[in-house]
């Protein structure tokens, strides 16, 4: 996998991340530095996390579904991505109660549970889990850390224009590696 395409599933990943940055920067009055890096480094830290547990889990048996990895790599970018889209025509905010650290580890666990399904896909594909799940972290971060102030200053329609693109991303990846594999191989 390029670093382009590692690049564009970690935007189109960020993404459930971004929406609930925007959703956390929606409730507060005030934002400071200590909330906006509290947000990105929680999202980060659990979606460059997740894909390392996911190869990892997926590893232990990829030898015996080797011919068909490409297909469990796009069905999981495609069931993923169409349910971002889906959750995108949500205008509502299911987040409360401000930037509790209950809160947040919950979040972290819940926008980052697509990035452990992609770290199952990258158990199949020629990619470096370390570098890529390093790349996924930063990028969570940066627009998780942008979108809480993007939140506070703009409002919904973001939280759903970021669900949406994130969707199409992942979509496009998913046919991107089932193309090349049974096509370009």
């Amino acid at each position: 996998m390029s670093l382009f395409s590692i690049l564009l599933l970690a935007i189109g990943l960020s993404m459930d991340a971004f929406a609930a940055s925007i959703c956390q920067g929606l409730q507060i009055k005030k934002t400071t530095i200590k909330d906006t890096l509290s947000i990105g480094l929680c999202f980060g830290i659990f979606q460059g996390l997740m894909p390392i547990l996911g190869y990892f889990l997926a590893a232990s048996f990829a030898n015996s579904i080797k011919a068909i990895d490409h297909w469990v790599a796009f069905v999981l970018l495609f069931i993923i991505g169409f349910q971002m889209i889906k959750e995108s025509r949500d205008a509502s905010c299911e987040i409360s109660h401000g930037l509790s650290l209950k809160s947040l580890l919950s979040l972290g666990i819940a926008t980052s549970i697509d990035a452990m399904a992609v770290g199952v896909s990258f158990a199949f594909l020629n990619v470096n889990i370390f570098s890529s799940s390093l790349i996924i972290g930063f990028t969570t971060f940066l627009l998780s850390s942008i979108a809480f102030k993007i939140g506070n200053k703009l409002g919904m329609r973001s939280k759903q224009i970021s669900e949406l693109i994130g969707g199409i991303i992942l979509i496009i990846l998913g046919f991107k590696i089932l193309i090349e594999h049974l096509f370009l191989q």
